[in-house]
């Protein structure tokens, strides 16, 4: 079965760390340093086809510098009907207000600096709620 995580972070030493992980798990791994680069917002208009989605996980680094509001773009996701089940956020200034968000979207929530066996369990998690038959859908190809 196809695996595939899309991984929205910038380049340090933990998301090279995650990227490891699902690397020796046999993820097809999709990395966009913001939201606005990451295929599924870039096409918005891509619907999620019924019978397919477009990863298994997505991982979020939510204090990144950027511009764009990670949780926001989450939340987008969920009102447009993303069928990803298994959505994880990390980072290491939680603020009171940015958490209570974050489980409000129902993520799963790791908090900088995590351990290799935290993310070892939510996988192995994550992967016996899969559907064997389950398929995964093309991404759109980002148009420059």
């Amino acid at each position: 079965m196809r695996k595939r995580a899309i991984i929205i972070a910038g380049n340090d030493v933990e998301m090279n760390l995650i990227d490891n992980i699902l690397k020796n798990r046999e993820y097809e791994i999709v990395v966009s340093p913001e939201p606005i680069f990451c295929p599924i917002y870039l096409n918005s208009e891509y619907p999620c086809p019924v019978d397919t989605f477009c990863a298994t996980i997505i991982i979020a680094d939510i204090s990144m510098p950027s511009i764009f509001n990670v949780l926001g773009f989450i939340e987008n996701l969920k009102r447009n009907g993303c069928k990803v089940q298994n959505i994880a956020t990390m980072s290491g200034r939680w603020t009171y207000e940015k958490f209570e968000h974050a489980k409000r979207l129902g993520c799963h929530i790791f908090k900088k600096s995590f351990k290799i066996d935290e993310i070892e369990r939510w996988l192995d998690a994550c992967e016996k709620k899969l559907d064997p038959n389950s398929k995964l859908s093309d991404l759109p190809r980002r148009v420059e």
